[in-house]
């Protein structure tokens, strides 16, 4: 099954740009945030198509009421390893001073994730 829409595509390729460190010009960790940052927006967006399709209607609630709907829509294991990634793409596109961002191998093992996870909630 192919990744549904061009949008999600473009993210998941921005993402495996800034790991490979072709942006010349910031650290890795401002690289490895910005990739955390795509993989969640794309994240985003495959749920947001998936709940869509089944309740119209529920783009203006917040994303974590959305992870709760979403074990309603899609297989248990599904929802949860959604709801875990994003949970975590979260915490590791958040600067926090006093703590190390996302290390390139954490954001790899993401990117493998909500890959797959795209493909399953594709509709």
């Amino acid at each position: 099954m192919s990744i549904s829409g061009t949008s999600v595509e473009e993210l998941l390729s921005t993402a495996d740009r800034l790991l490979s460190g072709l942006r010349v010009g910031a650290t890795s960790t401002g690289r490895h945030r910005g990739a955390a940052l795509a993989l969640r927006t794309a994240l985003e967006i495959a749920v947001d198509r998936t709940l869509d399709a089944a309740v119209p209607g529920l783009a203006g609630t917040t994303m974590r009421a959305k992870m709760l709907c979403l074990r309603c829509y899609t297989a248990a294991e599904t929802a949860r390893r959604t709801g875990a990634v994003w949970s975590h793409l979260c915490l590791g596109c958040h600067y926090h001073q006093y703590e190390i961002g996302p290390t390139r191998d954490q954001v790899r093992g993401w990117r493998t994730e909500v890959y797959e996870l795209v493909q399953e909630l594709a509709p």
